[in-house]
């Protein structure tokens, strides 16, 4: 097999190297339906723009996989999501409606990480609890080759789109994967003047001096006593 050349980075088949993987996902590389492919990374790299900007693999080339907890009746049930990175999961739109949940909402860190024995930073659906929901945008699932978590914060998996569409209770899902708005503007600061003050006209900052507010007052007909 030959390497892929993707960004900067090294890969070799992820078989040749268990000890950049997370257990489960070295537990699970013997029934992907294709190759994997692993590349070390710094750990202080792993969350997604800073491992795009570092290592120049592109954010449509990389997908983030998220932890959702679906609610029906008392009951939570954990579910994992596939998009590019440079997209978002519809969460409480299609995840929530295809779950047939009442409310989905992303796991909490703890609860993410203590369910799939991975690294948060490193969640990846390669080695997710058997009986987990696999909701795989179609955009990723059509992916000639795509970088995802490794289990830890250390590394990284290359696979083809349809390696990850086939992984275990994988569904592809047209439109999981939503466009990230951009951002607001940020609110113009205005500049103020020199002359410029907190005290606008007809207030007195000498409110406390009534000589003085007397004085100011009095007609001009009233002499100056």
């Amino acid at each position: 097999m030959t390497a892929p050349q993707l960004g900067s980075l090294t890969w070799v088949p992820a078989a040749d190297r268990p000890d950049l993987l997370g257990a489960p996902v070295g537990a699970a590389l013997a029934a992907l339906a294709g190759p994997a492919w692993v590349a070390e990374i710094d750990d202080d790299l792993a969350d997604t723009a800073a491992f795009s900007e570092a290592y120049g693999v592109p954010l449509d080339a990389s997908a983030n996989c998220v932890v959702v907890a679906a609610r029906r009746g008392g009951e939570t049930t954990l579910a994992a999501c596939l998009v590019r990175a440079d997209t978002r999961a519809d969460v409480n739109g299609l995840v929530r409606r295809h779950l047939g949940a009442r409310k989905a909402s992303f796991a909490p860190q703890d609860v993410a990480v203590a369910e799939s024995g991975m690294a948060y930073g490193g969640i990846t659906p390669v080695g997710l609890p058997s009986g987990w929901p696999v909701l795989v945008d179609a955009a990723v699932a059509a992916g000639e080759l795509l970088v995802v978590g490794s289990g830890t914060r250390g590394s990284k998996l290359a696979l083809s789109g349809s390696v990850l569409a086939a992984l275990p209770g994988a569904v592809v899902l047209e439109g999981l994967g939503q466009p990230v708005p951009p951002s607001a503007p940020a609110a113009p600061v205005r500049e103020r003047a020199p002359d410029d003050s907190d005290v606008g006209w007809g207030e007195r900052p000498e409110e406390h001096d009534r000589d003085a507010r007397y004085l100011e007052d009095r007609p001009p007909h009233w002499g100056s006593d």
